[in-house]
Parts: C-alpha cells; structure tokens; sequence
C-alpha cells in the first residue's frame, strides 16, 4: 500500500511549485499515508545558527517560529514544555546529497503506535520531500528575482526624480518600508573630514524619537572606527547586527544603545556608494529580531545602488539652493548685478547637467573589476597606460569588440591628475546624426525645434575632467570637423550660440574599425586622425592572449557564482581546454557572457558544460569583419549628398556640380540641403 502510494506521490512532488503546495501535500497525501497528526518543515536563517518556520500557517499546529540550529532534540520546536506530554515527535533531516536543507517534523498522538512500516518509509520520503523542496525554493527564487527586477525598475523611476529629503522619505516609507518590515530607518553620510559620520535622513516615525538621547545622537558626530561602521566599510553586502548579542556582550555604541532601549532587536547596514566613492550608509531596523533572507539582504544591496544616487542629487540640490542662497545675498551687495546673476546660473546649470548625468547611470553600478592579464600581450598594454596616464596627452585605444576598450580608459583616467574629476562617456555609434553636435558642445535655448531651454554639452560637462569618445570611427563626416576644431583650439561654441567658450578637457578615443583604412577610403578625415593618434594603444583580442583566459574565467565564474547564490568553484579540465582552443570572436565580452550562462546551467560545484557556438555558427556568424550601422533613409541621403559636396570640392551648381553628379535640378538640391540641415561649413 506505501509503495503504490509512495509512486502516486512521487508523481505529485513534480508539481509542487510553492509552500502553500508542499504543505498541502504533507496535510493531504503523506498524512492519510503515514498517520501523523501534525508536521512542518524547518530551513536554516541567514545566521546558520537557527532554523525558521517555512510553513506560514501558524494557527493550527503547536510548532514555534524558529528555534537553535545545532539541537537534536524536539522540545525547542514546541510552543509551550507541557505539550511534550502530548506528542510522540519524529524528525528527520532533509539532504541534498551531503547539503543540509531542512528538518522535517512529525507529531503523533502520545498514546499511537509508529507502525515498522511506517518507521522504515520515512527516510525514503524525506529524500522526496528534500527533491520537491529544492525545487520549490528555486522556483520561488526565481519568482523573487522577477519581483526583485520590478522592484528595482519602479524603484529606478522615483529615485531619478527626486531632489528634496521628503521625497526620499516618502518612497521609502510607502515603498520599502512594507517590503522589508522595518521599524524604523535612517541615512548617514561621511562629513568632510573623511573621518566622521553624521545623521542626514531620519525616519519621521522612529521608534526612538521619544528616547531622552534621540536628539542629541541625532546631532552627533560617530568616529567612522567605532568598530560597527569599520565592517560596513569593508564590505560591499549588509551588515548584520543582533543587538540582543551586542548588548550581551556590553560596551555598545550610544546609538545602538538608544535603538535597543526603543526595542530595536535587529539592525542591518549597508554602504552607500557613487563611483566606487563610499558616500555614507543605510541603516535599517526591526523589533521582532527575525533574520532576514539572502534574497532580501541582496535586494537592499542592489538598492542601496539607486538610493546612493539619489542621496548625491540631494545633496547637490542643496549645494544649489545653498549657492542661490548665497548670490542672492550678493545681490544685495554688489553693484556688479547681471554679472553674479550669470555666474551663480552657470553654477547651477553645471551642477544639474552632473546630476543628470549620474541620473542616467541610475541601476548601473560603477564596480570597475581589476583589469586582468598576466601574458606579454597585456603587460605591454599596462606599460603604455603607466607612462601616458599621468600625462594630459590624446590617447587613441583601439580593438575589437569586447577586448576591454571602457576599462582601459578609467584605468588612464584613474590613475591622471584628473582623478578627482568626471569621465564622461560619449558613445558616437548610439547617437542620432543630428544629436551628435548637441550632445557634443550644446545648445542655447531656441536653437532649434525642440531646444526649450539651454543645455550645455558633454565637453563642458568634462571641463578639467577627462572626455571619452567611445565607437569614434562612428562620427559624421561635418561632425569629424567641429571636434578637429574644438581639439585644436581648446575651444568649443553651442549650436546656437554667440561666444566661444574655453575648455580643459582631456581627450581619450577608442574604436573597433581599421582606423587607418577608414582615412584611406576617405571616410574618416586624415587630420583628425593624426590630432588623435598622439598615443595610441592596440588592445590585443582574446585569441591572441590564450594564457588569460583561466584567470578570466575564474574571476568571472567567481563573481556570477556569488550574485546568483551558487558554490561553484571548478570548471572541469575537458572545458577549459575547449574555451582554449575556441577562437573568441566576442572575445572577453563573450566568455563573461558564456561563463554566465554556464553557472546558471550548472547544478554541482563544478562547471562542466559550457555552450560554445559550433565551427559551423562561427563560420556562418563571421565570415568577415564586417561593421554596419543601421540609419534612416534621411541620415543615408544626408551622407550621399554631403559626400558629393567634398567630392565637388563644395561646388554646388554649373559643370561638374554636386546637382549634376546627383542627376537632380539645382532648386531641388539645394531645398534637400535646407532641409537636411547641410550648411556650407559642412563640406568646406
């Protein structure tokens, strides 16, 4: 009778995808099966040192919420010591394979008798609960990491918006203060003097404003070496701090001393960051002293990233406000009205185009891996950026798609006296033609259709910073000469505009096209390339660096292994001689992709598949290196018609014109060139 049953359930377990089913099952199937009268299951907490109840259905079973880790007995599992008399219990560890997952809990009637039969089943049932229960976990890890995605993205959404400290507390406690049940939640920033902490958002509904010493601790200055801020330094994940513990142990800290008084049990912190700049913390706590998960100990990590940016916005919305405060204080002393005007709206206009910028960083963090490489090829590579980064001169960085072009550039800029200022990043391929210049130099308001208010471009941005020309080989032909000339004079003008403005910016090229073939087929201007190949740096692809692709692939197996939760350490000697032998077209852009996907494959600790494209889908995908750019028919006709003009030598109508070559009359080319927006210095 179990066997038969035991092969119906088994066909069962493939079906469970939650809790609310697995505990169906245990109060359906397994309880006519095996005559228990109660059950639950127990999954170890965050702490590995309790176990906690997984089943939400508290009210109809005398288990308790959680209990130690380490006891084999079944007394701690009991709400109240009388009900021992009551219950015969049975338990049962659930393994997968080695791993301990969870204990299972049986409660029969004092006075029933375990069947032999019974008692021989259960170890075979407990390894098909531990199956259905990896797989229910895994299921609802996945659910929670789409929940997690649509969290972060609504999240995305508010924080871009916000500039006052209102704001923040606002979607703070209407959106995540229901998502992690905390009591009470507060943001500290580092003080000026790098070695202090100090308050900058509370929580208006704090558990602790009644606290004689709230207000003073409120105000206070905390050594950033105190011992509890020196572990959230340290480390990139929340801090877990049970203060049960700490107030066992004595000499706590005033402000957890406070938040104990007011009831707080459990307090988690995690830095808070912008451009791998520790900027302050985010500190959350709970009275009831649960633990929380690893999911939601990585969801506050990820969204630390966005609160970290909107903590720099109002903090430069208050830089603004306190300039204002200041040229209005001007104002009233100097006779010089118009002049103090412009500078504090310069001021301000500078500081909202950084802080748009950051805003369009938002959800991308800046964590810049050590840039790896230990072959000939690449110890070159770190010569060349050693000698010119701590100069101001034009770097030029060319390579393949993939070979690391972005890290390259940061690593010059990082270690240039430039440091303490902006990168700004200009892709030249993602941009529409007739943004380029735009985004390039800005514009003054009325410009154009469309320019409402003045916006000033991304060399101004990078003024005394340094500018970096991403897919340069990309740029429009009448483009390639407003940036010959803006790198020639130090000088650029708005679209638009009336005056030059002077610039200090140093500049740092890369593309992935034969630059030099470009210039011979005349679609990229021989000066411009000469005024950016000062220094160039040829960035060797990963089929030429054989003896870095181990390390490569551990650090990124590494990395993915940790953020999707896995302990895979190995990859099997048979695959890594394949990832040696395979060409690398995508070169290390593909392996971190490849090795990705391969840890989301991989069910050991050991990697041993990995889903290289087939000889056939290489050939098939790369007969040649071929570079295209998907455009409008506009944008194609504005090329056609700008390249006939140079090729004319800017002659327009008569013999051997640009009307002539393109077969059309002349009204009729030079309406196309209004409306296009060609202009004479465009091809002169």
């Amino acid at each position: 009778m179990i066997c038969h049953d035991a092969n119906n359930l088994n066909v069962a377990c493939l079906r469970v995808r939650s809790a609310k089913q697995l505990f169906q099952l245990l109060n359906d199937r397994l309880k006519r099966l095996l005559g228990y009268t109660y059950t639950t299951i127990f999954l170890p907490g965050t702490n590995k040192t309790t176990l906690y109840n997984y089943f939400s259905d508290l009210q109809h079973h005398p288990f308790a919420r959680s209990a130690a880790a380490t006891t084999s007995s079944i007394n701690p599992y009991l709400l109240h010591p009388a009900d021992s008399k009551k219950w015969k219990p049975l338990q049962l560890d659930l393994l997968n394979g080695e791993k301990f997952i969870g204990r299972w809990i049986l409660l029969y009637g004092a006075q029933e008798t375990v069947s032999e039969t019974c008692l021989e089943s259960l170890p075979g049932f407990a390894e098909l609960i531990a199956a259905t229960l990896t797989n229910s976990i895994d299921y609802e890890e996945m659910l929670d990491r789409e929940k997690e995605n649509d969290i972060i993205q609504s999240l995305n959404i508010d924080f871009a918006t916000i500039r006052q400290k209102q704001d923040l507390l606002k979607v703070i406690h209407f959106k995540l203060k229901n998502l992690f049940d905390f009591s009470d939640q507060f943001v500290a920033v580092i003080n000026d003097d790098k070695l202090t902490l100090s308050s900058f958002l509370q929580d208006t509904q704090s558990w602790a404003d009644e606290h004689p010493k709230y207000k003073q601790s409120v105000a206070a200055k905390y050594p950033l070496n105190d011992g509890v801020f020196n572990k959230v330094i340290l480390s990139k994940d929340p801090q877990v701090f049970d203060l049960r513990q700490q107030h066992a142990r004595g000499n706590m800290p005033e402000y957890f001393q406070i938040l104990y008084d007011s009831g707080v049990r459990m307090v988690f912190m995690v830095g808070l960051h912008v451009r791998d700049r520790m900027i302050g913390l985010w500190c959350i706590c709970q009275v009831d002293g649960q633990h929380m998960s690893s999911g939601q100990l990585q969801l506050i990590r990820k969204i630390s990233v966005q609160l970290s940016i909107a903590v720099e916005n109002i903090k430069a919305n208050e830089a603004i406000a306190a300039k204002e405060e200041e040229g209005r204080l001007l104002l009233r002393m100097s006779d010089d009205i118009a002049n103090i005007h412009d500078l504090i709206k310069r001021y301000k206009q500078q500081l909202e185009e950084k802080k748009i910028y950051l805003e369009e960083e938002i959800g991308t963090t800046h964590n810049y891996a050590e840039i790896i490489g230990n072959g000939p090829e690449m110890q070159k590579v770190f010569r060349l950026v050693s000698k010119v980064a701590g100069t101001d001169s034009t770097v030029l960085i060319l390579g393949e798609t993939g070979t690391g072009k972005e890290l390259i550039a940061r690593a010059i800029h990082n270690n240039s006296s430039r440091k303490e200022r902006i990168m700004v990043k200009v892709n030249c391929a993602t941009l529409p033609v007739h943004l380029v210049e735009s985004e390039l130099f800005g514009h003054e308001r009325g410009s154009f259709t469309g320019a409402i208010e003045r916006r000033i471009g991304k060399f101004e941005l990078a003024n005394h910073g340094t500018l970096f020309l991403d897919e340069i080989g990309e740029l429009p032909p009448e483009l390639q000469v407003k940036l010959l000339r803006a790198l020639q004079e130090k000088e650029i003008e708005r679209i638009g505009g009336k005056t030059t403005i002077k610039v200090d910016v140093r500049i740092i090229a890369a593309t992935n096209r034969d630059i030099e073939k470009e210039v011979a087929e005349g679609r990229f201007r021989n000066d411009l390339y000469y005024r950016l190949n000062i220094f160039p740096i040829c960035l060797p692809p990963l089929r030429s660096r054989t003896e870095d692709i181990p390390v490569l692939a551990a650090h990124f197996m590494q990395r993915f292994s940790k953020k999707l939760g896995k302990q895979i350490n190995k990859i099997s000697h048979s695959k890594l001689q394949e990832l040696l032998q395979y060409s690398w077209p995508g070169n290390i852009r593909e392996l971190e992709h490849l090795v990705e996907r391969s840890i989301l494959l991989t069910t050991g600790d050991t990697i041993t598949d990995i889903p290289l494209p087939s000889p056939r889908q290489q050939n098939v995908s790369q007969p040649a290196q071929v570079y295209f750019s998907l455009k409008t028919i506009d944008e194609n006709e504005r090329e056609h018609i700008l390249n006939t003009l140079i090729y004319c030598k800017g002659k327009i109508t008569g013999e051997g014109g640009a009307a002539q070559r393109l077969g059309v009359p002349n009204s009729t080319l030079s309406s196309k060139m209004k409306r296009l927006g060609i202009r004479k210095e465009h091809f002169k």
